[in-house]
């Protein structure tokens, strides 16, 4: 069977690593990167010896790739999505989807009216910790997720809610299963005119509670999931891909016994796995993990938490307001 051809569109820092790892998988063959930075474009097309290119019709003309990453700035998303998907290119397209509902709508009838493959790029799906989770996983009472990490300007273009807190929302309506019954949050921007902080709580019908903390102004890296059931209190580290599951077990009736299992799996790289899953996808007409329903889900609540944050924000400075006065 012949490699699927692909291409990368945009190679910044995640860019790059799309590109490098269709390099290494043995069904691909990376035809060529495009960016609008010609500079950086010539360096990776370089690096990883691929032709590269700076305007997108022209790498589209030049390289005929059956399947791409979309990896530039998320108010770019549904031009680049639409335009290439017009062409009958199967698409991963990095998270959030689209900046607006509405636009992952369309791209969503666009992908299906032409039978494409539209991968939405939520990597945490592909930890092997979560998937192992997923796997062993009761219906949960409360989860609580933390990531966290010290302030870098390389995202400047939206806030911790589409940047990060999306990532948790995704995971969170992946194991829950429940509609959302109410949503609260609050944020604070601190180094941009975003919300560089965020926290929200979301209430599901079927009685789960979850937390989400999020920010990129702090000085201790933190990437952690916790699932509380009614007999195990489970933990996971995004960054390790490690698995606590804690038990207490009542000692011939004088007292409580806490047990720790450590359960060992198989670790992978989870952009590699997304990729490969993405290229299977492609090849055996399937609809992916993570589809563009779910990435527009996952939009739709991060929109609903930033009006939240907006909301209380003018709460507060009204509030505030009205004891000057």
């Amino acid at each position: 069977m012949n490699p699927l051809r692909v291409g990368v569109v945009g190679v910044g820092h995640l860019g790059y690593h799309h590109a490098r790892i269709y390099t290494e998988l043995l069904e691909t063959k990376l035809v060529g990167i495009m960016d609008t930075d010609e500079e950086r474009a010539a360096s990776v097309g370089e690096t990883l010896q691929v032709p590269y290119y700076t305007d997108l019709e022209e790498f589209l003309k030049k390289a005929h790739p059956d399947a791409l990453s979309i990896v530039v700035p998320t108010v770019a998303h549904y031009e680049v999505a639409k335009s290439v998907m017009e062409k009958n290119i199967h698409v991963l397209i990095e998270k959030p989807v689209t900046k607006t509902v509405d636009e992952a709508e369309e791209l969503l009838k666009i992908a299906a009216k032409r039978n494409l493959v539209l991968q939405v790029g939520h990597i945490e799906r592909f930890n092997s910790a979560v998937q192992y989770v997923r796997g062993i996983c009761n219906p949960p009472l409360y989860i609580q997720t933390r990531r966290l990490g010290p302030f870098s300007p390389r995202i400047a273009d939206v806030g911790v809610v589409l940047d990060l807190m999306i990532h948790d929302i995704d995971i969170i309506l992946s194991l829950v299963g429940s509609e959302i019954r109410e949503i609260s949050a609050y944020g604070r921007s601190v180094y941009t005119e975003h919300e560089d902080i965020a926290s929200a709580h979301l209430t599901f019908a079927n009685g789960t509670i979850s937390h989400i903390l999020v920010s990129r102004v702090s000085e201790k890296r933190l990437r952690t999931l916790e699932i509380m059931e009614k007999e195990r209190y489970i933990t996971l580290n995004y960054e390790t891909q490690d698995v606590s599951i804690h038990r207490c077990i009542r000692d011939n009736g004088m007292g409580l016994m806490e047990v720790i299992e450590h359960p060992v799996f198989p670790k992978h790289e989870p952009l590699k796995m997304e990729l490969q899953h993405f290229i299977s996808c492609v090849r055996e007409g399937r609809q992916p993990m993570v589809g563009i329903a779910d990435g527009k889900r996952a939009l739709e609540v991060a929109v609903e938490v930033l009006r939240q944050i907006h909301k209380n924000k003018l709460a507060d400075f009204q509030g505030n307001i009205e004891t000057l006065l």
